[in-house]
């Protein structure tokens, strides 16, 4: 009598898709890199100024500003050009790397369909070339700070966490809107929309103490809230901000980044022919 063998297919034994996305990541970091340097290349080849302008571009925006609210509105708040440039940064980053995540995934549809890269690629590159020209833009800040008087805290230390929480939330928020944009065309125009909207929920330009009490649950409930709160709090006041800040920020990061990479590559294998 014959005996067959059976191969018994273990589903245990299976990578999770968010780990094995990740795995490859790690092993694609080397053109993480390239498409980050390609970017930034890219971004100043012809442009006179070059880096400068990173630098030069949110200055003059805080100039702005700081003369049409300080002066036309009658906003008075200490050192008033440091509140509007911080908050902004923050806002710029969080505004420019999520849109760049969308657009990345789309514009690189023809490179997925060739040859096989992770999809989270673009999205990561797009944190990173984020963060060099948020860097680049701390130097104005910083500038600015010292001629009005603010006094550098110790408690600035405090932004090796904020900046990685940004990013994380950013990035998982990113991987959330590559998703949409892949099944939804339209979700770029619908999200530039929703940016203007969040960013006047966003005491980034006022403070908050001019909104009446009762629609601060807005703020509770608005993410970038505390990533702005955060990054200014050390650098305005000197102090480091408390648990009410952290928590939320830490919370927010931490939720949407795991929502963000679940649901991204629960499809990811869909994108090639959806693109």
């Amino acid at each position: 009598m014959k005996q067959f063998s059976m191969n018994c297919y273990d589903s245990s034994s299976e990578v999770h898709p968010f780990v094995e996305e990740f795995q490859a990541l790690m092993a694609y970091r080397g053109l993480v890199v390239q498409f980050v340097a390609r970017a930034i290349k890219t971004r100043y080849k012809r442009s006179i100024l070059g880096v400068v302008w990173t630098m030069l571009n949110p200055l003059l925006t805080m100039i702005v500003l700081t003369v049409v609210f300080s002066q036309l509105f009658r906003i008075q708040i200490e050192n008033f050009p440091v509140y509007v440039l911080s908050g902004q940064l923050v806002w710029t980053f969080f505004s420019t790397t999520t849109s760049s995540a969308m657009g990345e995934m789309i514009w690189s549809g023809e490179l997925i369909k060739r040859i096989y890269v992770p999809k989270s690629v673009f999205a990561v590159a797009a944190i990173g070339t984020g963060l060099i020209n948020f860097l680049f833009s701390l130097l104005p800040l910083l500038i600015i700070a010292l001629v009005l008087g603010v006094s550098i805290s110790p408690a600035m230390f405090t932004w090796l966490l904020t900046i990685p929480l940004l990013s994380i939330f950013s990035l998982g928020l990113g991987l959330l809107l590559s998703t949409a944009t892949v099944y939804f065309a339209d979700m770029q125009p619908v999200y530039n929309v929703l940016l203007t909207i969040w960013l006047y929920l966003t005491p980034v330009i006022y403070p908050i103490e001019i909104v009446p009490q009762q629609w601060h649950w807005l703020f509770r409930i608005n993410p970038v809230y505390y990533f702005v709160e955060a990054f200014r709090e050390p650098l305005l006041n000197g102090k480091v901000p408390g648990w009410e800040i952290w928590l939320p920020a830490t919370g927010f990061a931490l939720a949407i980044f795991l929502i963000g990479g679940l649901v991204f590559t629960a499809r990811s294998s869909e994108y090639a022919y959806r693109i």
